[in-house]
């Protein structure tokens, strides 16, 4: 039984087959109760993301695995296996501790992915899918993705432009926790804005959209974690004054924030400073409005250099990552076989006490019969020796008729620092 990893991703297949082999919750919670009466493949986790699908599975072979992901999804096995990748043990390990810790994703570094893995393995435990052997591969892995998330800088760097915004309100404010924010159009990057400020903890946000739908609906998302309110765009410039920040990305052919807007909005604000960020293109606010004393006004060019240099700093702390997961893959792979030959060892004491407790009583025989009991431990010693070492005699004779000498002459070297050590006096 191998450990194995299996799966597409953005790197290998197209949206449109990724689209077919993706679970959504609920049939991917169908499918493992199903699993758990499965003969030969039952011990499994799927990780389903927009931009993966990947079956992490002990088996008896990938091919298994590869056929239960295209039967399930409807899809030719050999279509498939042009777009899969495929690992085994210890490489299977490895791609799973880099795509916990973001080192795999889209977006290198992004933490998202970590709370997905959890979730999968989670699905996983509820259906009764998941060994003690997996989980202990999996919990290693969310370990491996704390310490890289700590101890390098992977994701200690905004790489994306809602990101980005949200950091800049942090540099340019002190106190988040007393900002008005308004987003300027309610679209897929302004709910990211608003989302993002919500995390870090903001006063209140405003949604102004042209339509009354789409900010409801972003409202919705977010008033759990703040105070939301929504304002008609008609009325855009008689609440500008009312935000600290500005996030604006309407996709308009004009300019929709004017420089006598902004004016009158720091004059009614006393010239408190406002942070204003235009992601439009064409841009939605009146460039002259950054030589107004007491506004920060960037750009999607200003966002996108901090956006490069900071993906660049990720991409050289990634190669730090890189090595500290392979040494805690190898630790990993360490542990394993160690507690594997656990019972190799066990067994191996056990057979050793039998053949003393035969000894034993065959040399208690000789002393009720009266013999030299000198004699008789003589023998009793000289027979357990030969029968515990016999082994190690046929490992060594084999190991010498090898083809390969390195066998014989490890096995020589350690022999000799173990019979080393047992000759040292021991400490009392």
């Amino acid at each position: 039984m191998s450990f194995f990893a299996l799966g597409v991703n953005h790197q290998t297949a197209s949206v449109e087959l990724r689209e077919q082999v993706a679970f959504n919750p609920e049939r991917l919670k169908d499918l493992l109760a199903v699993q758990h009466q499965h003969q030969f493949l039952n011990d499994m986790v799927v990780v389903s993301t927009c931009n993966r699908t990947e079956v992490y599975a002990m088996a008896e072979n990938a091919e298994m695995v590869l056929d239960w992901l295209a039967q399930t999804n409807g899809i030719d096995v050999k279509q498939l296996s042009k777009h899969v990748y495929r690992y085994e043990d210890a490489h299977a390990v490895s791609h799973l501790m880099r795509v916990a810790s973001g080192l795999d994703s889209l977006m290198l570094g992004e933490p998202q992915i970590l709370g997905q893995v959890k979730t999968a393995l989670s699905l996983a435990k509820d259906a009764e899918v998941v060994s003690q052997n997996l989980n202990q591969i999996f919990e290693y892995a969310f370990y491996a993705a704390k310490r890289v998330r700590s101890e390098t800088a992977v994701g200690s760097h905004a790489v994306s432009m809602g990101y980005s915004v949200a950091q800049l309100a942090l540099q340019v404010f002190s106190q988040p926790e007393k900002l008005t924010v308004m987003v300027v159009a309610a679209g897929e990057m302004n709910s990211l804005v608003a989302k993002h400020l919500a995390e870090m903890g903001v006063a209140k946000i405003l949604i102004c959209n042209r339509g009354q739908e789409r900010a409801d609906l972003l409202a919705q998302e977010i008033n759990e974690r703040v105070a939301v309110e929504v304002i008609p765009f008609t009325e855009l410039a008689q609440h500008l004054h009312r935000a600290d920040v500005i996030s604006s990305c309407t996709g308009s052919l004009h300019q929709v924030i004017s420089f006598i807007d902004v004016k009158t909005a720091l004059k009614k604000r006393r010239y408190k400073q406002m942070l204003m960020v235009d992601l439009a293109v064409p841009r939605d606010i009146d460039p002259k409005v950054e030589t107004l004393d007491g506004v920060y006004l960037y750009g999607v060019d200003d966002l996108q250099s901090v956006i490069d240099e900071n993906l660049a700093q990720r991409r050289q702390a990634a190669v730090e990552a890189e090595v500290m997961v392979n040494q805690l893959v190898t630790q990993l792979i360490t542990q394993q076989k160690v507690h594997e030959a656990g019972g190799t060892i066990s067994h191996y004491r056990e057979q050793g006490e039998q053949l003393s407790h035969v000894e034993l009583a065959f040399a208690l025989e000789h002393l009720k019969a009266g013999e030299n009991p000198e004699k008789v431990l003589e023998n009793f010693a000289h027979r357990l020796t030969q029968k515990l070492l016999h082994p190690t005699s046929m490992l060594l004779r084999n190991a010498a008729q090898h083809d390969d000498p390195s066998h014989f002459e490890w096995l020589q070297e350690n022999l000799d620092e173990i019979f080393q050590n047992q000759r040292k006096p021991k400490q009392h």
